[in-house]
């Protein structure tokens, strides 16, 4: 760490991967931490292999950027009438700009923690993710 920032500056700015810091969500198999400034929403979920629980739908008022860090993931994407399915693996992105419809998701989990890991942005800021 830089001698002139001072730890708890780094910590207003910094977060670290800490096991911990996974809230359980209503949704069996679901863990998430949620990371907010002003304009920028970052959600964190670890999801377990094959939980269920998610349905297609769409953000009237956000746009949502998504990167697979682990797993895969089997989704739809677009038109809500289409039943195409896209899978993504680790390292791949996808873009839902406002009122895109995305979801009905197959989580695929990784070969070390059986788990999905996906980074959400979100832009503006979702209130009901405020709080975790």
């Amino acid at each position: 760490m830089d001698p002139f920032v001072s730890s708890a500056m780094a910590d207003q700015y910094c977060y670290f991967f800490d096991d911990d810091a996974f809230q359980a969500t209503d949704r069996a198999g679901f863990r998430r931490r949620v990371i907010t400034s002003e304009h920028l929403q970052l959600c964190f979920w670890r999801i377990a292999g094959g939980a269920g629980g998610s349905f297609l739908h769409h953000h009237p008022e956000h746009e949502q950027l998504g990167i697979v860090v682990r797993g895969r993931l089997d989704f739809r994407i677009g038109d809500p009438n289409d039943l195409t399915r896209t899978v993504l693996n680790a390292g791949e992105i996808y873009l839902a700009p406002t009122n895109v419809w995305h979801g009905d998701s197959v989580f695929i989990g990784d070969d070390e923690f059986d788990e999905v890991w996906i980074l959400d942005v979100f832009s503006p800021v979702r209130e009901d993710l405020r709080n975790g």
